[in-house]
């Protein structure tokens, strides 16, 4: 697999009070809620993300363009940037989403070239039939793969293995 195969692009944006955000971005901004999942501490800790769980809400624009607003469902121990061992943690964490048909392939990919996994070289399954891994670029700014076995049930306007 080539990395141009991964599309679409969403942003994550770490938030602390979600649903302050959430009615920014629905109420003023015009996005639509497209869904709002809780995210287990057992399946939030492996993924890097949050110790005791997390809570995601995607929102879309008008034009098809998706955030994602991510926010630990227990207040963050007070850290830095530098030292917060989940990205929750991290004061103002944004990252970039990159959905990939193949994320093994991606992993492998990413790995030869050196970059730096979060989530160690396997990918997380976060929820089922959705896998996960992040890592940083070469400039330490955090990316994260996934991977859809149904895409059609996240995204309908994509098809699996398309670009």
């Amino acid at each position: 697999m080539s990395i141009n195969q991964i599309v679409p692009l969403e942003v994550g944006i770490a938030c602390r009070d979600l649903p302050r955000l959430r009615a920014f971005y629905q109420d003023v901004m015009g996005f639509s809620v497209v869904s709002e999942i809780v995210v287990p501490a057992a399946k939030a800790a492996p993924s890097a993300l949050s110790a005791d769980g997390y809570t995601v809400t995607r929102l879309q624009t008008p034009y098809g363009e998706r955030i994602k607003l991510l926010a630990p469902n227990s207040p963050p121990a007070a850290a830095s940037a530098s030292v917060a061992d989940y990205i929750l943690d991290r004061p103002h964490a944004t990252y970039l989403t990159f959905i990939v048909a193949d994320i093994n392939a991606a992993i492998g990919t990413l790995l030869q070239a050196g970059i730096r996994f979060l989530t160690g070289a396997q990918r997380v399954e976060a929820r089922p039939g959705v896998y996960l891994a992040f890592c940083e670029d070469p400039e330490g700014n955090l990316l994260e793969l996934v991977e859809y076995s149904d895409i059609a049930a996240y995204r309908p306007d994509l098809k699996k293995g398309s670009n």
